[in-house]
């Protein structure tokens, strides 16, 4: 087992011999395992921390294991269970089972056989804590190092260090300007680590307000605060074994940034609300677009923070100071969008490129993607053409581009104008596409990226 795997376990068992061989035999598979003889000292214990999975005796001195399963999913749901029975095998377990039990195994047993069924049971542990991460994330695409468009030299310098650097499991900082591609890089780094099967987790720390952050990072209990109406694991128990990224996290305030140096110095947090305290593994790389050491002198940023995520920084420079990069980004921002508006393969003309290379991009890798975006949506026939790029403010006095203003306009009134169409046709997304003569593909896309949703839509997914 890679130690990555790690998990919290409680292992209650008042037979002490019995204890001590799978409390070896744990550590040697590099779980952090504790041992207690009775329920009482495991409820002390589950009052105190979090554990990923207890593995009780059925019969105890004092009160039973049914008793302890039963206490033990009412105040922390995520705790697996594993219960062990040397009597009435059949109708104990089902009895453990119906009242939360993960699984059972029945006395004597080998120790493979015991292992195999932790092992499973945290694998499922990781796939559910993998499908809940996914119901709160955007849709993003991971790249190996391999996979980042680019020719520049100083490009090709950031990807050989985020490959030296990948399987070396310290924390990063990577910095550079909004729309660099930070995030690729990242996500380039977790996919060549030892950690790549599980979860790369992304939080925006600019995006959200510093209360709603801290729940969103931790968690937080039933009854925490008002809305809170059922326990939710946060994004830093989702990315456990994992990768979490924390982009802009020079926008964070004092207090959460406290919480995130005891993640690193001590992997260990609390959810918001909660008093039980939880364990992770977790790799921490951290992004921003702002001088922290500056923050730092100003005592906006805690300096031991500072110096703990700065092990190893990464600079990412901005597309004017690599040029080469705009022509492959841009054929590759093409090929992407005419497959997704189901259009024929399309092309770039010469003087389109020389007049994207005239621009310094100041919103970087994202504003390229914005405007091939459009070029491509727009564009008629299968060649995209110096008219068809859209750039508000151009570094060159000698071209022109196309009618700059009708297309800001065309931009802030499409989301109107897409509104109008689903009202005129009661909200369905295929005759409302017709209407306006584009593809089913094309609206469903618009719908999604201004964010346009319905309850009629909601109800029936």
């Amino acid at each position: 087992m890679n130690s990555i795997d790690m998990a919290h376990i409680l292992i209650v068992e008042d037979d002490i011999n019995l204890g001590q061989i799978l409390f070896q035999e744990l550590k040697k598979h590099n779980h952090d395992v504790e041992l207690v003889e009775n329920a009482e000292a495991a409820l002390a214990r589950i009052n105190k921390y979090i554990y990923d999975l207890m593995l009780t005796d059925l019969k105890l001195p004092g009160m039973d294991g049914i008793e302890l399963l039963k206490k033990v999913k009412a105040s922390n749901p995520t705790t697996l269970v594993i219960v062990m029975t040397g009597y009435a095998s059949v109708d104990t377990a089902v009895v453990a089972m119906k009242n939360g039990a993960h699984d059972f195994i029945q006395k004597p047993f080998g120790l493979h056989e015991i292992v195999q069924k932790i092992d499973d049971a945290l694998a499922l542990k990781r796939m559910k804590n993998e499908i809940d991460y996914l119901r709160h994330t955007q849709e993003d695409i991971i790249y190996r190092t391999a996979d980042i468009i680019g020719e520049s030299t100083t490009l090709k310098k950031v990807l050989t260090m985020a490959e030296k650097v990948a399987t070396a499991d310290s924390t990063l900082l990577i910095t550079g300007e909004t729309g660099v591609g930070k995030g690729l890089i990242a996500g380039a780094i977790h996919h060549n680590s030892n950690r790549a099967g599980n979860n790369f987790v992304q939080v925006n720390c600019a995006a959200l307000p510093q209360n709603i952050l801290e729940s969103e990072l931790f968690g937080h209990e039933k009854g925490a605060f008002t809305g809170a109406i059922k326990m939710r694991t946060g994004r830093v128990e989702q990315a456990n074994m994992g990768t979490i990224f924390l982009d802009e996290i020079g926008d964070m305030d004092l207090g959460l940034q406290s919480k995130i140096l005891r993640v690193l110095e001590e992997r260990e947090f609390e959810r918001v609300g909660g008093e039980r305290t939880i364990k992770v593994d977790v790799r921490v790389i951290t992004a921003t677009n702002k001088d922290l050491y500056t923050l730092v002198q100003e005592g906006k940023f805690r300096e031991d923070l500072y110096y703990r995520i700065n092990v190893v920084n990464i600079h990412i420079p901005p597309i004017r100071q690599r040029k080469e990069d705009i022509e492959p980004l841009t054929r590759y921002f093409i090929k992407k969008y005419t497959r997704e508006f189901n259009k024929t393969d399309m092309d770039i003309d010469h003087e389109a490129l020389a007049y994207m290379w005239d621009y310094d991009w100041p919103g970087n890798v994202r504003e390229i993607r914005n405007c091939v975006e459009r070029a491509v949506l727009l564009a008629e026939g299968d060649v995209v053409r110096r008219h068809d790029i859209s750039i508000t403010h151009h570094s060159s006095t000698d071209v022109a581009p196309k009618e700059d203003t009708a297309m800001s306009s065309l931009a802030i009134s499409e989301k109107e104008i897409l509104l109008d169409a689903l009202r005129k046709n009661d909200w369905i997304q295929k005759e409302a596409a017709s209407s306006l003569g584009i593809s089913k593909r094309v609206i469903h896309y618009k719908i999604k990226k201004y964010g346009i949703t319905h309850p009629r839509w909601i109800k029936n997914r």
